[in-house]
Formats: C-alpha cells, structure tokens, sequence
C-alpha cells in the first residue's frame, strides 16, 4: 500500500498534520480546516511528479500542508477565496441580457 492509499484513509484535518509531523494551533485547524486541506490538494495536483517515491510524496504532503497551514495563519479562508460561494461573492454581477426580438418576427394586427 501507498503512502498517499493512507493518507486517504484520514477523516480529520488534524491527522494530517499529526502524520505529516506538522505542528498546528488546534484553534487555526478548526476555523480553516477545510480551506487548509484543499489548498494543500491545489498544491499536491500542480506538482505532483510522476514516479515519485513513499518517501518523496510524503516529503511534499509535508510540505504542501506547512505552506497551506501558514496561508491561513497570514490570511483567513475569505481573503484567499477558495470555495466558489467565497469567489461569488466577489464576483461582479452580469447585466440582464436585453431581449432582442427579430425585425421579421414583428406582425402587424389591424385591430
């Protein structure tokens, strides 16, 4: 088995960190655990080497969490917008679509 097939196995944020051997403030974890978990799945898919090595992945997996966990030590989950409910809230509204009937479509009623 993978070092990553046991990494899915996880069910909290906090063991993660504890078998990646990152140190974490547990209130951090709670308020931005989601947030932390997917930037660190952002930052494992664009650089994630093929035929790497248990010990490479894990090394990375090690890494990626650090990083995401000091994003959100320096920001919090709203400033770095990465939910789509987060992103459309900063999203400009589109203008309505004006209705547009074709010039042959018009009839005229003699009434």
């Amino acid at each position: 088995m993978s070092f990553l097939d046991d990494l899915r196995k996880l069910s909290a944020a906090e063991e993660f960190f504890d078998i990646l051997g990152v140190e974490y403030d547990p209130t951090v974890v709670r308020h931005s655990r989601l947030h932390i978990l997917r930037r660190m799945g952002e930052y494992l898919h664009k650089s994630a080497p093929d035929g790497a090595t248990d010990e490479e992945i894990r090394e990375n997996c090690r890494a990626f969490l650090a990083q995401a966990y000091q994003d959100f030590l320096v920001s919090t989950p709203i400033e770095q917008r990465l939910f789509k409910v987060h992103k459309d809230a900063v999203k400009p509204a589109e203008e309505p679509k004006k209705p547009f009937v074709p010039l042959g479509n018009l009839t005229v009623s003699n009434g």
